[in-house]
């Protein structure tokens, strides 16, 4: 005999909770998005200025007298 109530029942379209939930969650995978890829340029300008001093550090240590 099948159950009568569904184990999951789907809210309905009109829900405006539903609406909230899905707004906020769309909202902070686009944040969510916006701060990795500050990250990865963090990183990236990071280890560019790294190389830049290392290189100059090489540069020195060369040609010192």
């Amino acid at each position: 005999m099948p159950d009568p109530v569904p184990a999951d029942p789907a809210p309905p379209a009109d829900d405006p909770a539903a609406a909230l939930e899905g707004d906020l969650e769309a909202h902070r995978l686009e944040q969510e998005t916006r701060n990795e890829r500050q990250v990865w340029y963090f990183l990236g300008y990071f280890l560019f200025g790294i190389h830049i001093i290392a290189f100059v550090m090489i540069y020195a240590v060369r040609h010192a007298k």
